[in-house]
């Protein structure tokens, strides 16, 4: 029969790599915790009408990337192509906002979108994410970049680079919206494809694009920094400010613009130069229509969004895996021996130590083999002789002394063990 294989762009986390995206998850659970962000967990499939409402129709996301299907109850329910829309949901559902001041929640899970797999990008594909919610005030929109910056300094990631800009309010984006598209509607035939379907649905989306004749058509169009009203430069020259003044560095993109209709004010982008064409690291902004938008009070919110596999790619550069810990390979041979294994190996694992059992009968030669190549300080030797009068062998690899002990014993003899490691 043929083999069944993964759906394409869908990824196994085999355990020779799983250590990676474990280290990513306890890395952003302390940095966050620190900063009082506090972990929410939703449903990886929501209504439709969450992400249309939410995202915007007239967004690749919504119009060309969803996994959209109906379920037996004739709901149309689509898998999450993103977090921040059901963590708003959440918020708003279980009206997180009556507890008053600003709500800071994180989450790590699973997203799905149909696009073209590549390097760091696949259809099932991972993000950590970090909303604020219930301030409006600039010193939120520096808090939730800094976050950000502290979760991959703590990582250890090198070559970044942080793009800032202000898409400004509601009002500045409709009157730039207006000087963009009278820019651009004299070079529509010279416009790619989707440039073209996105002039009259989401022009500013255009400013994003990766093909090389529209980018440089919008090399000349004009800027929405000189849009903006004096409060919303006034609000982006605080946030600017305030980076400053933290010694995080940036440039100012005015062609930045992030693919989500809910964004407003400030949108970032953190890249690397290790990724290639697929730079960005972590996107975000803020947001402060979306909770109206799904039905819950005026809330203004920012955010942001880290994936993990382009994260991992960069680790990858980085730094080497370690393998997982095993103090002590049991290696048996003969049946009271192996039976007496057993208790051997979870007397040790009670101890809180990390243990392997043989259980393959082989010579004891083949065993002895395997516990090298797992990377055992010791092993746990049970032949017939140990097994008729309680004992056991103990070997350390490193060195090659052994001695025996009593099995009685091996519990007081890990822990010595342990405490020289500490030391």
């Amino acid at each position: 029969m043929t083999a069944i294989q993964a759906l394409r762009g869908t990824k196994d986390i085999l355990p020779t790599e799983i250590g990676y995206w474990q280290h990513v998850e306890a890395t952003a659970r302390q940095v966050l915790g620190r900063a009082a962000f506090r972990e929410i967990r939703t449903p990886i499939f929501e209504q439709t009408e969450l992400f249309a409402r939410g995202i915007g129709e007239a967004t690749d996301v919504v119009g060309k990337e969803m996994y959209t299907f109906t379920d037996r109850g004739d709901r149309s329910l689509t898998l999450r192509p993103e977090g921040t829309a059901g963590a708003v949901r959440a918020f708003v559902e279980h009206k997180l906002f009556a507890a008053g001041g600003p709500q800071r929640l994180w989450y790590c899970g699973p997203m799905f979108r149909y696009e073209r797999p590549q390097a760091g990008r696949q259809r099932q594909f991972h993000q950590i994410g970090a909303e604020l919610l219930g301030s409006g005030d600039a010193r939120a929109d520096v808090e939730a970049i800094t976050v950000a910056v502290e979760l991959l300094n703590h990582l250890g990631l090198k070559s970044l680079r942080m793009l800032l800009n202000s898409v400004g309010d509601r009002v500045d984006r409709t009157t730039y919206r207006a000087q963009l598209v009278d820019y651009l509607t004299p070079y529509f035939a010279d416009l790619d494809p989707d440039s073209q379907d996105r002039l009259s649905r989401n022009p500013l989306r255009i400013l994003d694009s990766k093909v090389a004749t529209t980018q440089e058509i919008c090399q000349e169009a004009p800027s929405i920094l000189d849009a903006l009203s004096p409060e919303s430069a006034a609000r982006f020259a605080k946030v600017q400010q305030a980076l400053t003044d933290l010694g995080i560095a940036y440039q100012v993109d005015s062609r930045l613009v992030r693919g989500l209709d809910y964004y407003s004010h400030t949108a970032f982008e953190i890249q690397s130069d290790d990724l290639g064409a697929q730079a960005t690291v972590c996107g975000g902004g803020r947001y402060d229509g979306l909770v109206s938008e799904l039905g819950g009070p005026e809330t203004p919110a920012v955010g942001w969004a880290i994936g993990m596999e382009r994260l991992i790619l960069l680790l990858q550069q980085l730094q080497p895996l370690t393998g997982d810990r095993v103090d002590f390979y049991v290696v048996s041979r003969g049946e009271q021996a192996e039976q007496q294994a057993l208790k051997v190996a979870q007397v040790l694992r009670q101890g809180g130590f990390a243990v392997e059992m043989d259980l393959s009968a082989s010579a004891f030669g083949k065993q002895f083999k395997r516990a090298d190549r797992a990377g055992a300080a010791a092993c746990v030797i049970l032949g017939d002789a140990e097994a008729e009068n309680g004992t056991v062998q103990l070997k350390w690899l490193a060195s090659g002394h052994q001695e025996a002990i009593a099995q009685v014993d091996l519990a007081a003899k890990a822990e010595q063990f342990r405490q020289q490691i500490s030391q």
